[in-house]
């Protein structure tokens, strides 16, 4: 991965965490703060996320907040504007947890994808410790950590019942979304017929895109390079092929200036879910590109969705 690519993903998961003023060292945090905890592991590496709790008026409610911009992911950006998103939510009550997954380059797509199906997991099975409602979850993010959002509201499954970690036995279900900006089809991206598993305005990420699957008889994970299998798992990654009737309420807010991620790519996603009979919900932000001042606006918008979604 080239350092370009490097910077636009840094660049990207800052824009992805919403950009907003910093808050004066002199107020006093709505929150405690539990950094690291792990929540996985995938090949020795430990998963972790940091656990943001209100210091009033909690409200016993969850919010996953995936750390992700061009699926990079680093703990710095929880520390940097994210913390502006976590005051918000924590303002409101909820308890915020900042997840960080698998980053590109070293991990594609499908592998992130089950590091945020554990996280809600690990947080549905710890609720009682989090004092949380473990059937009131709520999940966000920006950009490919929305790209991420809508995968986990959409494939979230109960769990499997024989796992020997009782983790997994649990559902990794949410109640409801809500996002900024994300890609939702690679197959019609800005366009029909437009290809974007790494390609054309998203190659700079290819990373991401790099799928391999293991070989049983080397004991090497080697390239995919079959177009179809390709489009297999490019399909598997996009979330407006996992549309049902059962997913959970859905907000997009999304800039009509979007050079990086067409705004047509919420409106394909918010169409198809309503179709289904899902409540689904399009924000438009005229002139905005991916990414834009006083965010924090919009970051209210999200918490009153979560506010009307997740009540008890």
């Amino acid at each position: 991965m080239s350092r370009l690519a490097v910077r636009l993903a840094l660049v990207l998961l800052c824009a992805a965490c919403c950009p907003v003023a910093r808050t004066s060292a002199a107020e006093e945090a709505p929150f405690k703060r539990r950094k690291d905890v792990i929540y996985g592991r995938k090949y020795g590496t430990a998963l972790t996320m940091d656990v943001f709790t209100p210091t009033k008026d909690a409200r016993g409610v969850g919010v996953v907040f995936v750390v992700s911009g061009g699926w990079y992911s680093a703990p710095e950006a929880i520390d940097g504007p994210g913390q502006v998103f976590v005051r918000e939510l924590t303002r409101r009550g909820y308890t915020v947890f900042a997840v960080c997954h698998g980053s590109m380059p070293r991990f594609t797509i499908p592998d992130i994808l089950p590091d945020i199906q554990r996280a809600v997991r690990f947080i549905r099975y710890h609720a009682k410790d989090y004092g949380i409602d473990p059937d009131r979850i709520g999940i966000t993010g920006g950009s490919a950590g929305g790209h991420l959002s809508l995968m986990q509201g959409l494939t979230g499954d109960r769990g499997n019942p024989e796992a020997k970690d009782p983790v997994d036995r649990v559902s990794s279900r949410v109640q409801a979304v809500a996002c900024f900006y994300p890609p939702t089809d690679f197959f019609n991206y800005g366009k029909e017929g437009e290809n974007a598993l790494g390609r054309g305005v998203l190659e700079p990420y290819k990373a991401a895109f790099d799928f391999h699957e293991f070989d049983p008889r080397s004991k090497t994970f080697v390239p995919v390079t079959d177009e179809k299998k390709i489009e297999e798992i490019g399909r598997r990654i996009s979330p407006v092929y996992h549309v049902r009737g059962d997913a959970p309420p859905t907000l997009i807010i999304h800039g009509d200036a979007d050079k990086l991620v067409p705004m047509q790519q919420s409106e394909l996603l918010v169409n198809k879910l309503k179709e289904a009979g899902v409540e689904a919900k399009l924000v438009v932000k005229p002139g905005a590109g991916h990414g834009w001042g006083n965010m924090e606006k919009d970051l209210a918008v999200i918490a009153d969705w979560f506010d009307a979604h997740l009540k008890k």
